[in-house]
């Protein structure tokens, strides 16, 4: 009896084990070096050089697992699938991004629509969490975001409250994000392990 509760538990780790190398190949398989140059210079422009950029190719992992021609059935296009009327409007800013689907132009025209809505959540807050508003009005939209803020009642709000009010897609998007981040190899060494925290 008792070596068979060891064999048993002995499969169950092995199986467990086997589990969590799949899942962590599976994420790894997503970090290749595919558009890192376009996301590190955008980043950087527009976050500046101490920013981590790995978020934004993160998000375009969430949004299209980097297929320059994912389309949607809404109509939003590219890497980080934009509405092109978004991108007309953002190229009014930036005359010299050319056509949303070269994954260049649409990589740079996402970065910068996330930084125009991460600076429209000024409250002062971890820089993670303010990310994580821009990320949400990215995917659900400002407006929407900005009545889940409101229905916290408070000024000083964290994101923690916020997303309680928000869709559950919006807060899945984001969470992917963040898992994307904790699974890249390349990022492990920084302080990312508490973001799983957020999301519970």
């Amino acid at each position: 009896m008792f070596f068979l509760r060891i064999v048993l538990l002995f499969t169950l780790f092995t199986m467990l084990m086997v589990g969590k190398a799949y899942a962590r190949e599976m994420e790894s398989d997503k970090w290749t070096n595919k558009y890192d140059r376009y996301f590190e210079k955008y980043s950087k422009r527009y976050f500046g050089p101490h920013f981590e950029w790995r978020w934004f190719k993160s998000q375009g992992i969430a949004e299209s697992n980097l297929n320059s021609d994912a389309s949607s059935p809404v109509g939003a296009v590219g890497i980080m699938q934009l509405m092109p009327a978004t991108y007309e409007e953002i190229r009014q800013e930036n005359p010299t991004f050319i056509a949303i689907n070269e994954p260049r132009w649409n990589i740079a025209a996402g970065i910068f629509y996330d930084r125009q809505l991460y600076r429209k959540w000024r409250n002062p807050m971890p820089s993670e969490e303010r990310l994580f508003l821009a990320f949400s009005s990215y995917n659900a939209g400002y407006g929407r975001v900005l009545k889940a803020v409101k229905r916290t009642g408070k000024e000083d709000y964290s994101w923690t409250e916020v997303k309680k009010h928000l869709p559950a897609e919006t807060r899945g998007y984001v969470a992917r994000i963040a898992e994307l981040m904790d699974a890249s190899d390349r990022h492990r060494e920084s302080a990312l392990r508490h973001l799983a925290d957020l999301f519970n």
